[in-house]
């Protein structure tokens, strides 16, 4: 058995403990926004918060989440009240096939949470996402307006 928070609510699963997070988000519990990407925890798509910290689910075990913390872009913000990387993403046009967008807009939301007034090298050096669009200049444009709403 692992118990942890998810988005807010006691979550106890009958699971492996050496099953990634990204799996038991996924399949049972059933939330489909975090994605998988490359299963080495590489492309950052499968990104989500522990305790407030980016990590990537596919390579962390669940049996890591117990008594944690853990929040899915299913969290992030609603269509009433978006995030504002999430209205900043929209505004800056930045998804095109969109598959790296919640891992990527996971990462932003922690980074601009802990650095308020990122320089476009800030952004470069925290970011390791990969988004194989090459959107990379509007996802630093979104970090940046984000961030100064939040600011």
């Amino acid at each position: 058995m692992v118990q942890f928070n998810l988005n807010g609510k006691a979550v106890t699963l009958d699971v492996e403990p050496e099953m990634p997070l990204l799996w038991a988000i996924r399949e049972e519990i059933g939330l489909r926004g975090t994605k998988f990407g490359c299963g080495i925890g590489m492309c950052g798509a499968c990104t989500v918060h522990l305790n407030g910290n980016p990590v990537r689910s596919c390579s962390l075990p669940v049996s890591a989440a117990e008594a944690q913390e853990i929040q899915t872009i299913e969290s992030l913000g609603t269509r009433e009240s978006p995030h504002p990387i999430q209205s900043a993403w929209i505004e800056q046009q930045v998804p095109q096939c969109g598959y790296c967008q919640s891992g990527m807009q996971m990462a932003a939301a922690a980074f601009i949470a802990a650095n308020p007034n990122p320089s476009d090298d800030d952004i470069d050096n925290a970011i390791s996402n990969i988004c194989r669009c090459g959107t990379y200049d509007r996802i630093r444009a979104a970090i940046r307006q984000a961030a100064q709403e939040i600011g």
